[in-house]
C-alpha cells in the first residue's frame, strides 16, 4: 500500500499518523494501528461518549445531533422491512437507542466504553459490553452509525454481524466519505479522518466491495447533509483558525452542493442486506 497522506490526532494525543490506500478497496488505512485503542477514547475532548456542551462547536453538536437522531430512526422506518428486534452496535450513550425506543422499536445495544454505558444506564438504556453477550439472538435491523470506521477486525466483526442479522434484514451503516469535497479540501486536517480512533477510511466504492466480499450488498443510500458543516468547523479549528464558523459554513455547503451533481457526501447512510 503507497502512503496517501500524513495526518495526525488532533483532539486526544497530538501523535502522527500514516494513511495508506489499498487499492483493491479504494480504502485508507491508518498506520500504526495502536493496540491500546482504548486511551485515545478516555477523553472528556471526544464527544462521541459524552453529552458536552461546554464549547460552541459542542452546544452546536448537540442541536444537530437532535434532529439527525430522529431522521436516522425516520430512515429505517420509510423501509419495507419486518424490523423486529433492533440492535445499535456502538451505541455510545445510547440517544439513538432513547429516540427508537420511543417510536415503538425493541431494542439492544452494544457499547464497549464503559463511562459511555454508564450515561446510557442514567438514560434508561442498558447496553451490552460485547456481542458475546447477546445470547444469539437474531435483528431485523443492526446500526452502526459511524462505528464501522472503529473497528479492529473488520472482517471478523462483519461476520459476527451478519450471523445475527435476520435473513431478511437490514444492516445501516454510516461512515465518513473521503472522497467528498470537504475531504479533499482540508486534506491533513479533515476532522472526520480522526486518527487512530478511525483505524479505516472508506469511499462508496470501498463500502460496496467490501460487503460484496461477505455475500452482502448495498441496496439504498442516504445522504447525511449536516455532517460536511460539522466536520467542516472542527477541521477549520483544527487548522488553527480562530474565525472558524463562515469559512467552515461555506466549505460545508459547497461540499453539499458539489455532492449533489456525485454523490460524494461528507458522510453517507447505506441501507445493505445479504444476498438472496
Amino acid at each position: 500500500m503507497k502512503l496517501f497522506l500524513k495526518t495526525k490526532d488532533y483532539s486526544v494525543s497530538n501523535e502522527e499518523f500514516d494513511l495508506l490506500y489499498d487499492s483493491k478497496l479504494d480504502m485508507l488505512v491508518t498506520q500504526p494501528q495502536p493496540e491500546n485503542l482504548f486511551r485515545y477514547y478516555e477523553s472528556e475532548a471526544y464527544i462521541s461518549h459524552t453529552d458536552a456542551k461546554t464549547s460552541f462547536v459542542d452546544r452546536l453538536y448537540q442541536f444537530v445531533k437532535g434532529f439527525n437522531l430522529k431522521n436516522k430512526v425516520q430512515v429505517i422506518e420509510n423501509q419495507d422491512i419486518n424490523v423486529g428486534k433492533l440492535l445499535d452496535f456502538g451505541a455510545g450513550t445510547g440517544d439513538f437507542l432513547t429516540v427508537a425506543k420511543k417510536s415503538g422499536f425493541e431494542v439492544s445495544g452494544i457499547e464497549p466504553n464503559q463511562k459511555a454505558r454508564d450515561r446510557a444506564k442514567q438514560k434508561g438504556i442498558e447496553l451490552s459490553d460485547s456481542l458475546a453477550n447477546l445470547n444469539d439472538r437474531k435483528y431485523g435491523v443492526i446500526t452502526l452509525w459511524h462505528v464501522l470506521e472503529h473497528l479492529p477486525n473488520l472482517d471478523g466483526q462483519l461476520v459476527e454481524l451478519k450471523e445475527l442479522l435476520q435473513e431478511d434484514g437490514l444492516l445501516v451503516v454510516a461512515v465518513p466519505n473521503y472522497r467528498s469535497f470537504d475531504a479533499k479540501h482540508y486534506k491533513s486536517h479533515w476532522a472526520a479522518y480522526d486518527v487512530p480512533r478511525h483505524l479505516w477510511h472508506f469511499s462508496r466504492t470501498s463500502i460496496s466491495k467490501l460487503f460484496e466480499r461477505h455475500q452482502m450488498e448495498v441496496v439504498k443510500t442516504y445522504p447525511m447533509i449536516f455532517d460536511s458543516f460539522y466536520v467542516s468547523l472542527l477541521s477549520e479549528k483544527y487548522r488553527g483558525n480562530n474565525f472558524y464558523f463562515l469559512p467552515a459554513l461555506a466549505v460545508g455547503l459547497w461540499s453539499n452542493i458539489s455532492a449533489w451533481f456525485n454523490k460524494e457526501y461528507s458522510s453517507v447512510i447505506y441501507l445493505i442486506k445479504k444476498k438472496q
